[in-house]
C-alpha cells in the first residue's frame, strides 16, 4: 500500500517564549550597539616631550608643582596659595607671545587627586600657556669596584 503524500499536513508553530526571547535579546544588542560613546574627559592638548632641547629649555619655562594638599601649589620653586595662582601666572605669562615661549612645566606625584590636578591645569590652560607633563624616571645605577 502506498501512503498519498499531503493528505496531511502537520502547522508547526514556534513557542511563544523563544520569540520573546529573541525580541529581548534584539533590543538589547541594539541599546548596546546605539550606547557605544567613548568615555571623554576634559580635552587638554599635550605636546610631546623633546629629548634634545630639554636642558636648554628647562630654565625658562615655568614650573608648577602640585602637591597633595589642595591649597599650597609650588610655582618656580615658592609656595603659592592655589586661590592666588591665576594672577601670579598671569604675571609670569606677560612678556611671553610665542608658544613655545609659554610653557608651563606640571610635575605631580601619584598621590595628586584627580580634581586637584584637573583644576591646576584648567588654569594654565585657560591663561593660554602650553602645558607639558613632567614624569619623574626611576633609574637604577651600578657602581662597581
Amino acid at each position: 500500500m502506498r501512503r498519498e503524500r499531503g493528505t496531511k499536513k502537520l502547522l508547526v508553530e514556534p513557542a511563544a517564549v523563544a520569540t520573546g526571547d529573541i525580541a529581548f535579546n534584539l533590543i538589547v544588542f541594539f541599546l548596546v550597539c546605539a550606547s557605544v560613546q567613548p568615555d571623554s574627559g576634559k580635552r587638554q592638548d599635550l605636546p610631546r616631550s623633546e629629548q634634545t632641547k630639554q636642558q636648554e629649555q628647562k630654565s625658562q619655562n615655568i614650573e608648577l608643582a602640585l602637591t597633595r594638599t589642595k591649597t599650597v601649589v609650588t610655582l618656580n620653586g615658592d609656595p603659592v596659595k592655589t586661590e592666588e595662582l591665576p594672577a601670579r601666572l598671569r604675571r609670569l605669562l606677560e612678556g611671553k607671545r610665542r608658544p613655545e615661549d609659554r610653557v608651563v612645566v606640571v610635575k605631580s606625584k601619584s598621590d595628586v587627586p584627580y580634581d586637584h590636578w584637573i583644576a591646576a591645569t584648567s588654569i594654565v590652560q585657560d591663561l593660554g600657556a602650553n602645558i607639558t607633563i613632567q614624569r619623574e624616571e626611576e633609574r637604577t645605577v651600578s657602581v662597581g669596584n
